[in-house]
């Protein structure tokens, strides 16, 4: 249960009590260096890993199907298939899931 609640400012002019933080993370505005940071735990990131996993999976599946058509004994049929169908279902995903996001912006940027 959350006995306290407190929202983190992350510009000069919001009232406030909580100490000002920049928009990356909780390093004080004052401590913040030029450059992009890597904290973790933002949208950002999330985002970067999500294409990431679709990019290694669609990466494995070619690696899959040019070891089969290069070395046939020594990959499996059945492992290229199920390659195959997880990058292909990790890329639809990933077009549904930015789909809808897209939308979600465009109705949210729309309301009056």
């Amino acid at each position: 249960m959350i006995s306290n609640f407190e929202l983190t400012r992350t510009h000069a002019a919001h009232i406030g009590s909580s100490p000002l933080v920049s928009r990356l993370g909780d390093t004080p505005v004052t401590e913040v260096s030029e450059g992009r940071k890597n904290v973790q735990g933002t949208f950002e990131n999330y985002l970067v890993e999500a294409v990431d996993y679709v990019n290694n999976k669609q990466m494995a599946s070619a690696a899959n199907v040019e070891k089969l058509i290069t070395d046939p004994d020594s990959v499996d049929v059945h492992d290229v298939t199920i390659a195959m169908a997880e990058a292909n279902m990790s890329l639809s995903l990933a077009q549904t899931v930015i789909s809808r996001m897209i939308n979600s912006w465009n109705e949210i940027t729309t309301t009056r």
